[in-house]
């Protein structure tokens, strides 16, 4: 399974796993990378600089590559943030969800791949004339923060005939059949975030995990619920794909008077603190029905290694 990405870094198996804010840091990231695919932390918006320093640390103390992911939106309020990731200088950095073409050409300059997320083929393009190195095909199946407005594997085609720099496919890919079909179509490797949320090594309470096994194909939704409440900035065409629960339920279609209401704010708040999962959230994807157990990162990178094998049995 050869191509651009395992060249660029040195993989065994041409995937990458997300930068999944809340979920992954350092330690997973360095799990997935020891394993052979390469593995990215994500940086919460707000977080200090001694935080990415650190993280990244944890990252990279293996000796594999790595990557980190910021919010483009979020950049302009905590400035550090990039000043971090030039420091600590990774090889690889995701800027996506926002104005990320200003930082694109410092980053380059440093020596770090660039890639950014997609959700439309025109942004596709943009990003290419941007000068990332890579883009990431984003399809409307994916879980966390991203559009709404493509499947992954409609976008994928698009994309890979409009851009000339390789594409990455994220969106529903939680198997080695996922990955075998994406490469078969020309990605030179998956984006992948919601496989991993059942792994020892993220950071997420013992009940979120629960959710995530106990959850289905049809239990997610999409949607600015849980980001209007909390009064984060992400930009409105930006929603996020969750696992579906009451407070979603009550407040979806009803946005403009839930970013008014402090005690829905505060319901939340608390129920993140105490792990209620009926009110806080738990970012996935569609493909999180395909989560049945705990596992390390290992055995999911070495779960994925069985495209090979599919992709020999299709070419014979």
């Amino acid at each position: 399974m050869r191509t651009w990405l395992t060249d660029r870094f040195g993989l065994a198996v041409p995937l990458v796993g997300a930068p999944m804010v809340g979920v992954g840091a350092g330690r997973l990231a360095a799990a997935v990378s020891a394993a052979g695919a390469l593995g990215v932390l994500g940086v919460p918006p707000a977080a200090p600089t001694p935080w990415v320093a650190e993280q990244a640390a944890v990252a990279g103390e293996g000796g594999r590559p790595y990557g980190i992911g910021l919010m483009a939106w979020a950049l302009p309020g905590n400035p550090a943030q990039l000043d971090a990731v030039l420091a600590a200088r990774p090889p690889l950095a995701a800027v996506s969800f926002g104005p990320y073409a200003g930082y694109v050409d410092e980053l380059r300059q440093a020596g770090i791949t660039v890639v950014t997320q997609a959700g439309t083929t025109d942004e596709a393009r943009a990003a290419e004339q941007a000068g990332v190195d890579v883009v990431v095909a984003r399809g409307a199946e994916a879980g966390g923060h991203g559009r709404n407005d493509v499947g992954t594997l409609p976008l994928l085609e698009s994309v890979l005939d409009a851009v000339r720099i390789p594409v990455l496919a994220a969106g529903g890919i939680s198997t080695a059949r996922g990955l075998a079909a994406v490469l078969a179509a020309g990605a030179a490797g998956a984006w992948v975030g919601t496989a991993f949320l059942g792994c020892t090594e993220t950071t997420i309470p013992q009940e979120a995990t629960e959710r995530v096994l106990q959850a289905g194909e049809t239990d997610t939704s999409y949607g600015r619920v849980f980001d209007v409440a909390q009064r984060l900035g992400w930009p409105p065409e930006y929603g996020g794909r969750a696992i579906r629960n009451a407070f979603f339920d009550r407040w979806v279609g009803h946005e403009a008077e839930l970013a008014s209401d402090d005690d829905a704010r505060a319901a939340l708040d608390a129920a993140r603190r105490d792990a209620d999962y009926d009110t806080a959230y738990v970012y996935a994807g569609q493909g999180v029905g395909m989560i049945r157990e705990r596992r390390t990162a290992a055995d999911v990178v070495a779960a994925f290694g069985a495209a090979e094998e599919l992709l020999t049995r299709f070419t014979n």
